[in-house]
C-alpha cells in the first residue's frame, strides 16, 4: 500500500480528498494535517510515501514546506492539490520537487489519474532498484509514468443541464459570502429543490464547498461557496 498524508487547512476539503484517495486501489490515508507544522510532524512520525499538499496553509506555504522537508533530509513525494494557479507558485513547486500539480476544483477522476500515474512511477522505479544503472528504455518509462491523458470529464447526471450549472456557478462566484440553497434558488430563479439537487451534485464532484452554520437550536444551516476561481 502507498501511504498518503492529506494536507489541507480546510477540514471539510481534507475529508473529501481523503475519501477520494481511499477509493483508489493501492492507496491508504495514514493521516490528515491542517497546517505545515502538523504535516512535518506527520512525516517525521509516520511512514508517509506521498503528500497531497495544499499551498495555502496558515503557517507557511506548501512550496516552502517542500523546500524545508528537503533541507531536513525528507524525500517524501509530493503532489500539489491547490487553488493556487499563478505561474510563480507552479514553477517553485516543480523546482522544489513536486511530482504533479492538480488545480482545485477537480473531480475524483482527475485525482485518480495522478495517483495511478504515481503508482506507475513507483513500479518503474522498483523494477530498476536492483540495478546500479538504468537503460534508456527504463529511463523513458520512469519519465513517462505521469504522462497519461487527462481523463474525460464525466457527463452531467440525467436531468442536469450545463446552463443551470453555469447559473449556480455565476451566483456563487459573485457572492462575497456562502449562500444557502434558498438564497441560490432566489438569485438564479430555479426552485429550491432544483438548487439543492445541483448543489449536492457540485459538492460531490468537488466544485462547491459545503460549510455548516450552527445556531442556538435546530439543525445546522447548509451554506455553499464555489471551491475554485471563477
Amino acid at each position: 500500500m502507498i501511504n498518503v498524508l492529506v494536507v489541507d487547512d480546510d477540514f471539510h476539503v481534507a475529508e473529501i480528498n481523503s475519501a477520494y484517495v481511499a477509493r483508489v486501489p493501492g492507496f491508504t490515508v495514514v493521516g490528515r494535517a491542517h497546517n505545515a507544522a502538523q504535516a512535518l510532524l506527520g512525516v517525521e512520525r509516520t511512514d508517509v510515501d506521498l503528500l497531497l499538499l495544499d499551498h495555502y496553509l496558515p503557517d507557511e506555504t506548501g512550496v516552502t514546506l517542500i523546500r524545508r522537508l528537503r533541507q531536513l533530509g525528507h524525500h517524501t513525494d509530493v503532489i500539489m492539490v491547490t487553488a493556487a494557479r499563478d505561474l510563480a507558485t507552479v514553477q517553485m513547486a516543480q523546482r522544489y520537487g513536486a511530482l504533479q500539480y492538480l488545480v482545485k476544483p477537480f473531480t475524483f477522476s482527475g485525482l485518480r489519474a495522478r495517483l495511478e500515474g504515481y503508482a506507475a512511477l513507483r513500479r518503474s522505479l522498483d523494477e530498476t532498484a536492483r540495478a546500479r544503472e538504468a537503460g534508456q528504455d527504463q529511463i523513458d518509462r520512469i519519465f513517462s509514468a505521469f504522462r497519461t491523458a487527462e481523463p474525460v470529464r464525466p457527463a452531467l447526471p440525467k436531468g442536469h443541464s450545463t446552463a443551470t450549472v453555469g447559473l449556480i456557478r455565476g451566483t456563487l462566484t459573485r457572492s462575497a459570502l456562502p449562500l444557502s440553497a434558498h438564497e441560490v434558488a432566489a438569485r438564479t430563479g430555479v426552485s429550491r429543490s432544483t438548487a439543492q439537487r445541483y448543489l449536492k451534485y457540485l459538492e460531490g464532484v468537488g466544485h462547491v464547498r459545503l460549510t455548516l452554520k450552527y445556531g442556538d437550536t435546530g439543525r445546522p444551516e447548509h451554506l455553499y461557496s464555489w471551491a475554485g476561481a471563477a
